[in-house]
């Protein structure tokens, strides 16, 4: 388990939150997941919740506002030194602002945007509030990827915004590259095969780590969500995709040495 002080780089994900009908069955569900102990905010900030690990915030978890018809997700923040400058910068590029941007108290600043194939993700200027202060362990975010419909577009999209250099991990079956920072990676674009039905739009993916790709399968299904896929091994660890309990889809990877995986890193 390591832990974090400072803010993260630009064009970093930093971030990820989950706005659900439901809060406390959520909270329920993953608690009973990853063992987060989730802080609920009061009435200033929408009652949202905080989860930890080691008394450090890990992710958000918020209740859907009422008569806001929000897709229940988990959205990946970007993290950024100016959130007016970057919503200048999408629009410029041919994305859209979702969310115009706001303050949140003095924890940061924010905005909603999506890019020019409709994929939906969140920008985080830090205040009070850096993201993610643990990485390393089980529960924690793990990696996130743009898979997009329009691949040409979201790269040349992401490349003009947030300076992104790409390593490519295509072969015959795939395309998809790393996203890269000062050369190293800090997530992923890829295609949807056509082989995803067309309702299945353009979407950021969150992964989270665990010690057992198959053992949290089994736990997601026995608070009542669903596996989607059987675990499989890549060769960043094994994985699998799943449904929590009230339908929104994620995945667990249980990191190997090749993800760079520290040693002792799930004691």
């Amino acid at each position: 388990m390591l832990f974090r002080d400072e803010r993260w780089p630009d064009g970093t994900p930093s971030w990820v939150d989950l706005m659900v009908p439901d809060q406390a069955k959520a909270v329920a569900f993953y608690s009973g997941l990853f063992g987060w102990d989730v802080q609920t905010g009061g009435e200033e900030t929408g009652f949202y919740g905080m989860a930890e690990l080691s008394g450090r915030p890990v992710a958000g978890i918020g209740q859907t506002p009422p008569g806001q018809d929000i897709p229940p997700v988990w959205t990946t923040y970007l993290s950024v030194s100016d959130v007016d400058k970057t919503a200048a910068a999408i629009t410029e590029a041919g994305g859209q602002i979702v969310v115009p941007v706001m303050e949140v108290m003095k924890e940061g600043r924010m905005a909603v945007a999506a890019d020019p194939a409709g994929a939906v993700f969140g920008l985080w200027e830090p205040g009070n509030h850096l993201g993610t202060q643990v990485t390393a362990a089980p529960g924690t975010l793990a990696w996130n990827e743009c898979m997009s419909r329009d691949y040409p577009a979201a790269k040349a999209f992401y490349e003009q915004v947030f300076g992104y250099g790409f390593q490519d991990l295509s072969n015959d079956d795939f395309t998809y590259a790393a996203l890269l920072l000062d050369g190293r990676p800090v997530g992923g674009l890829g295609a949807l095969p056509d082989s995803v039905p067309a309702e299945v739009p353009s979407h950021w993916s969150t992964y989270f780590s665990v010690a057992d790709a198959d053992e949290s399968a089994a736990k997601v299904v026995e608070l009542g969500g669903q596996a989607l896929d059987q675990p499989f091994d890549s060769p960043y660890g094994r994985q699998v995709r799943v449904m929590d309990d009230q339908g929104v889809p994620f995945l667990v990877i249980a990191p190997n040495e090749q993800s760079g995986k520290p040693e002792g890193w799930d004691n």
